[in-house]
C-alpha cells in the first residue's frame, strides 16, 4: 500500500509540536535554574538578522496546523502577528496546533491530493499541488523552525541534544 499523505506529514507534524513543547519546558527550566529573564530566551536570536526563539516556536505551528488550515482555503499567507512572549503563551500555540493536526484524519487528507494550493507573501506566490504544499513547503519549513528554535536554546546553553530534538520517534512496535 502506498504512503497516504496523511501518513508522509501528520506523524512528523506530531513529532515537530512535541519537540517543540519539549523545547520550551527545558528552556523554561534552565532560566528558572539560571535565575534569568524569561525575555532573555524568548527574544534570543542566532544572529541580529533572524528571528528570535519566540518566533521560530510559533512558526512550527504555523507550518503544521496553519498549512493543514489553508488548504481548506487553497491559500497560504504567513501569520505575521507578533509570536507570543511567554512560554505559556508559546505552549498555548503549540497545543491548539496539535489539536488542529489530530483533528485532520487520512480519508479527508486523500481527498486533497491534485488540489491546488498558493502561498502568498506580500507580493510574490508560489502555486503548487496540496501534497507538494505540505511535504515540500510546509514539513521542511517545520523541521527548519524546530531546528531554529533548537539551535537558539543550545547556543544559550540550555542542555539538550540530538534526542531532545528528535523527540518521539515512531519505532516498530511488537
Amino acid at each position: 500500500m502506498p504512503l497516504s499523505l496523511h501518513a508522509a506529514f501528520v506523524p512528523s507534524a506530531l513529532q515537530m509540536l512535541g519537540t517543540a513543547d519539549h523545547l520550551l519546558n527545558k528552556t523554561e527550566a534552565w532560566c528558572g535554574d539560571q535565575d534569568c529573564d524569561h525575555d532573555k530566551i524568548i527574544n534570543a536570536r542566532l544572529i541580529e538578522d533572524m528571528l528570535p526563539f519566540s518566533y521560530q516556536i510559533k512558526s512550527v505551528a504555523e507550518h503544521t496546523a496553519g498549512s493543514l488550515q489553508a488548504v481548506q482555503d487553497g491559500v497560504y499567507s504567513p501569520d505575521l502577528n507578533p509570536p507570543p512572549s511567554t512560554f505559556e503563551g508559546l505552549r498555548t500555540k503549540l497545543s491548539d496546533a496539535r489539536a488542529i493536526v489530530k483533528a485532520h484524519d487520512e480519508e479527508q487528507m486523500e481527498s486533497w491530493i491534485g488540489r491546488d494550493m498558493r502561498f502568498e507573501f506580500k507580493d510574490r506566490g508560489m502555486d503548487f499541488t496540496v501534497e507538494d504544499f505540505l511535504l515540500s513547503f510546509s514539513q521542511p519549513n517545520f523541521y527548519f523552525h524546530a531546528s531554529a528554535a533548537f539551535s537558539i536554546a543550545r547556543m544559550l546553553g540550555v542542555s539538550i541534544g540530538k534526542t531532545d530534538f528528535l523527540g518521539a520517534v515512531r519505532i516498530k512496535r511488537g
